[in-house]
């Protein structure tokens, strides 16, 4: 039998053979008084415990469950262990709580809670930069009356999320974002949006890539299968003959040279970390760029090569000549016949430059920022009747992030330009050789 009904019975035969001992010992009035007195004194008793539990469930206090005697003692006691376990859970459920929205605030994507009617439960510290809301004031917001953006509007009214949206950002135009929901029950969803810029921007890179080397090789092919047509079905003479050979070789040749940058430079960015550092001599160095130099202008510009300080280069010599070899062909290639080309070392403990300073045509204010982008040219025409394939700087630029130096560019038009790789501290070492001074 439950304990509540034995002491209950217990506590009530007890004061029925109290009365009844009354009866008999004082008179019948002072038994049933006594009854009575009993009756009333425990009903009294369950009244005033019934009263304080109903008080403390109106307004329940965690840790201030009311106290009893008796059977009220035990029945409060379940309920203060009972409250004990639910405020640990309370408070474990909290701490989780904690830790997902701490979680959630440093993703480096948005996240915000919807309920049904899309309205904003939640959203972290990303979602309100990328979205431009309020994670406290626009709480119960719809969030289609805050981003108002046609594309977001019709995808979250369209109702089908299965694929992503891709979309930029009204608070930023050059943010990508792609953005997709995903409900998680009947009443409430995630929206989640990541930052897409960097792949869009690699992709769109990729497409005009793939688009730059088709068109580049296109020409060369074109003029290669017209010749070869030409010299197959007409009977030409050996003079015509050999100058369509050697129209094909220049153009073999310039396909050679796109496919030997595309390949340097495909070599470059699939290893972005030098595997090792090797002492490159910048005497023979400088020494060679200037004879590469003289033989490619060919007499028709003055070339000087300038050195200052007894330090070399620690890199990829193969890497640095192809880069420095880059920027003095460019300068030779845009200076008119008579301009001057000027070769510059100079290095110390605190770092080196290598410069190269022409009188050409210089480069408007405009484009010096996209010079370093694939086949970006400031004159199409101009650059390929001197031999370029748009990839020198480029190739340039990769190879003075591996090698952690920085390209300055100084340029005015008609005033010519200043090419400079600047190499830090950790880049040079002191050597004993006397420094070079020369023209050549």
């Amino acid at each position: 039998m439950d304990q509540v009904w034995v002491r209950t019975l217990v506590t009530l035969a007890l004061l029925g053979v109290a009365a009844y001992a009354m009866s008999f010992i004082v008179e019948a009035n002072a038994g049933w008084l006594l009854l009575s007195g009993g009756l009333f004194a425990l009903l009294a008793y369950h009244v005033k415990n019934l009263r304080l539990l109903l008080g403390w469930l109106r307004q329940p206090e965690a840790g201030d469950v009311p106290g009893s005697t008796g059977v009220w003692d035990d029945a409060l006691a379940l309920l203060h262990r009972r409250e004990r376990r639910h405020a640990k859970e309370r408070r474990h459920l909290e701490r989780l709580l904690v830790r997902f929205r701490q979680a959630s605030r440093a993703l480096p994507g948005s996240v915000v809670v919807l309920d049904a009617a899309n309205r904003i439960q939640w959203c972290n510290e990303t979602a309100e930069k990328h979205f431009g809301i309020d994670g406290q004031t626009d709480l119960g917001q719809p969030i289609t009356n805050l981003v108002r953006q046609p594309e977001l509007v019709h995808y979250i009214g369209a109702g089908d999320y299965s694929k992503a949206l891709q979309m930029r950002s009204n608070r930023d135009a050059d943010l990508v974002l792609s953005v997709q929901i995903i409900p998680y029950d009947s009443s409430q969803k995630l929206l989640l949006a990541g930052d897409v810029t960097q792949t869009e921007k690699l992709d769109r890179i990729r497409r005009d890539f793939v688009a730059n080397v088709s068109h580049e090789l296109r020409t060369p092919l074109t003029v290669l299968v017209g010749f070869l047509e030409t010299v197959r079905e007409l009977k030409l003479d050996p003079q015509r003959s050999r100058d369509y050979l050697d129209m094909m070789a220049d153009q073999s040749r310039r396909m050679q040279r796109l496919l030997d940058d595309l390949l340097m430079l495909s070599s470059i960015e699939s290893a972005p970390e030098l595997a090792s550092d090797e002492r490159i001599v910048m005497s023979r160095l400088l020494a060679r760029i200037a004879a590469d130099a003289e033989m490619l202008s060919a007499g028709r510009h003055r070339v000087t090569l300038e050195a200052e300080g007894d330090y070399d280069l620690l890199g990829a010599e193969s890497e640095i000549v192809s880069a420095f070899g880059n920027l003095v062909s460019n300068a030779i290639r845009y200076t008119p016949v008579g301009g001057e080309i000027r070769i510059v070392w100079t290095a110390s403990g605190a770092g080196a430059r290598f410069s190269v300073q022409d009188t050409g045509i210089g480069i408007a204010p405009e484009h010096i920022s996209r010079l370093t982008e694939r086949f970006y040219r400031v004159d199409r025409g101009r650059s390929r009747e001197t031999g370029g394939t748009g990839l020198g700087l480029a190739i340039v630029k990769h190879v003075l992030m591996r090698h952690q130096a920085q390209l300055e560019i100084e340029s005015e038009p008609g005033s010519g330009s200043r090419f400079s790789a600047r190499f830090s501290a950790r880049r040079v070492v002191s050597v004993v050789q006397p420094s070079i001074g020369v023209d050549a």
